[in-house]
């Protein structure tokens, strides 16, 4: 008896968008400041800014929402 490949489809649940860029312009804040003030690597904030991620570190974003004085919800939105 042959195996017969499994095929796996993906449904499309959406995207989380990362408005952080938005956030930065409004408060006329630079990438470099709001490394400084979390307290990470500028190539972290970087990723951050640029939709980049993989994974969202939840501790860096409580400092990110407290350093801007934000909610989760002005840096991430979920979309269909």
């Amino acid at each position: 008896m042959k195996d017969t490949p499994m095929v796996v489809t993906m449904k499309d649940y959406g995207k989380i968008y990362i408005k952080l860029n938005e956030l930065l312009e409004e408060q006329e804040l630079t990438r470099n400041a709001l490394a400084r003030a979390v307290n990470t690597r500028f190539e972290v904030v970087d990723k951050w800014c640029g939709g980049k991620m993989e994974k969202i570190d939840a501790d860096i974003l409580a400092r990110i929402c407290y350093v801007l004085d934000c909610n989760v919800g002005d840096i991430l939105e979920y979309r269909k």
